[in-house]
């Protein structure tokens, strides 16, 4: 699976993974020592408790290096004319404008106006051009917008 991301949202990811990897483990492995010092494993909440956290924790980082491994950078498409992936788009619909920027589902925040390439608006407006009109179905009917600009 491939994964859109901006190159700060890359560069975050990296970030966290790093943190995860130095900081993370290391209090874990600290845990675990401490756990093991109190004798019994078979009978030891606390040891049971940081394995659990430490397989979390793995699971993250693998995720994480999985995400990192799997993406391509989104490179800003203004003046290409049509909406892609990194296009951020003023639509018009009944006589509200809304701005939308078109990103990949790692970094999608409606309450931001990042909308997912893999949602339905975002998936409705790829490869449209300023002056299309596009139609949505959903619940509640069909909701039509116009796409005023593209930049």
């Amino acid at each position: 699976m491939k994964y859109y991301i901006t190159k700060e949202r890359f560069e975050e990811l990296k970030t966290e993974l790093e943190r995860l990897k130095k900081e993370e483990r290391s209090e874990i492995a600290e845990r675990l020592k401490r756990a093991k010092e109190y004798g019994d494993l078979s009978e030891n909440s606390e040891y049971t408790a940081a394995k659990d956290e430490q397989a979390r924790l793995e699971g993250q980082i693998i995720e994480l290096e999985n995400v990192l491994r799997n993406s391509e950078i989104i490179k800003k498409t203004s003046g290409k004319g049509v909406i892609q992936i990194g296009s951020t788009i003023e639509i018009k619909r009944k006589d509200k404008i809304f701005k939308y920027t078109i990103v990949g589902s790692q970094e999608a925040n409606p309450e931001s106006n990042f909308i997912s390439n893999e949602s339905p608006l975002g998936r409705a407006f790829l490869d449209k051009k300023a002056g299309d009109i596009v139609k949505i179905e959903t619940p509640g009917g069909t909701v039509e917008y116009k796409i005023m600009k593209i930049g």
